[in-house]
């Protein structure tokens, strides 16, 4: 073998036509988190203690258990937040990349030139799922977005998608 039939590692790796990373989003902040749950402390412990000097003592719990439950699903809720999903498209390859809230990563590969993005779409609501179809299959995307983020990322993942397959641009100019 000659040294000109070996293989050039040097090569730059595939432009990305495409790159998303997706997060749930969560319009309540730590700090406005630890504000509300100190306004819903205060009010229900006001609350309580009304109660409690009525001689309905039973309720004070009641009201404890309405905090604890509170502050319960928002800390599921803040845990669930640090979910992600990372999409790429290159000419030759789509990566569907899953990261659940306790760092477990799941990935897709697909060969964009056989991949279809399908929509369900409602009258009235807008765009509800997104799926890419390959041979068959699908894998829902997406999830995490309301219906007005999923159509325009719906209609730059459809673009990057009808790049991928009208193949890489060879400009040896540059």
């Amino acid at each position: 073998m000659t040294a000109g039939n070996d293989f050039d590692n040097s090569l730059a790796p595939e432009p990305e036509l495409f790159s998303a990373r997706l997060v749930p989003h969560r319009s309540l902040s730590r700090k406005g988190f630890t504000v509300l749950m100190a306004v819903i402390s205060v009010v229900n412990f006001t609350a309580g203690m009304v109660f409690l000097f009525k001689g309905a003592w039973p309720v004070l719990g009641f009201f404890l258990l309405d905090v604890l439950a509170i502050y319960w699903a928002f800390r599921i809720n803040f845990r669930d937040a640090k979910a992600t999903e990372e999409i790429s498209i290159t000419a030759s390859a789509l990566r569907v990349r899953r990261t659940d809230h306790r760092g477990a990563a799941t990935e897709w590969v697909f060969n964009p030139l056989w991949v279809r993005l399908d929509s369900t779409v409602h009258a009235e609501y807008g765009i509800e799922r997104l799926c890419l179809v390959s041979r068959g299959r699908s894998l829902a995307i997406a999830q995490c977005l309301g219906p007005d983020e999923k159509s325009s990322f719906a209609s730059a993942l459809a673009n990057a998608l009808q790049a991928a397959k009208r193949g890489p641009v060879y400009n040896p100019l540059t």
